[in-house]
């Protein structure tokens, strides 16, 4: 699969959420990609670095936005209250102005707000061709080195330690193949035995010795969502760095403060 329109990406950035989350309402947003960080709303920060990244072509952007925000997105879209179902939305917009034969669809969250142009780069020209979705990955030790004390959440493979990050790469035409999928499998995550039949015990076990390895996880993915996916390993640990909490936020702050926006 190549990706089409001389490199150029489409991507979707999900900036919705829970109307009644306290975290935004504690500053009094409605949603909490628009929670102010270093002065401008957190997806400021991840529309900046898309844009500046030279490789997006086109943003949709899915959920609220102020009037700043609007002149660095192409397709706004109203947020549909899941995560899943904003994702379907999402790329549904960018499909009906046009997408290029064979092109993928980069998917950011909103709440990402230390993640950089470079970066995002980075992870576009590594991302292996012939998978339907590509999903990076970064090492605990990466994360800890960038950001030391950063509290997150961990899965220990025989590889090594491993946090999910909130980017992935996805083939458009797979998207009605997987999406049921992958909405079994997060309806399925809070009853273990549901979810272990899924998994498969086996997978299951070795995930729970730490002997299962990254390549494992690929295939056993790859079966689960019935499209090829593939984890992308990346030393950039602000794509596994998320923005939920006050101390997340100060952390981003903290970081953002040491150097200059784009738009100083």
């Amino acid at each position: 699969m190549t990706q089409g329109n001389a490199g150029q990406w489409s991507a979707v950035v999900l900036g919705g959420g829970d109307p009644g989350d306290p975290f935004a309402a504690a500053h009094g947003v409605p949603v909490k990609a628009l929670i102010p960080v270093a002065g401008e709303p957190m997806a400021m920060h991840v529309l900046w670095a898309l844009r500046e990244s030279g490789r997006v072509a086109r943003v949709a952007y899915v959920g609220p936005t102020v009037p700043a925000m609007d002149a660095l997105i192409d397709e706004r879209v109203t947020d549909h209250g899941t995560l899943l179902s904003n994702l379907e939305a999402g790329v549904e917009a960018l499909a009906a102005s046009g997408l290029a034969p064979g092109e993928r669809v980069l998917v950011v969250t909103a709440d990402i707000p230390l993640v950089t142009a470079a970066q995002l780069a980075e992870v576009l020209n590594t991302a292996p061709a012939g998978a339907g979705l590509v999903y990076p990955v970064v090492r605990r030790s990466d994360c800890e080195r960038a950001f030391p004390g950063v509290k997150r959440t961990y899965a220990q493979l025989r590889d090594d330690t491993f946090t999910g990050g909130n980017v992935f790469l996805l083939d458009p035409r797979l998207i009605g193949q997987f999406l049921p999928r992958l909405r079994e499998v997060l309806a399925a995550r809070k009853a273990p035995l549901k979810l272990a039949g899924l998994i498969g015990p086996g997978v299951l076990l070795k995930l729970l010795t730490r002997r299962l390895t990254v390549r494992e996880l690929e295939e056993r993915v790859s079966v689960i969502l019935g499209v090829p996916a593939r984890a992308l390993i990346t030393p950039h640990a602000a794509i596994g760095t998320d923005v939920d909490k006050e101390d997340d936020l100060r952390l981003a702050e903290t970081h953002l403060g040491r150097i200059s926006s784009p738009q100083s």
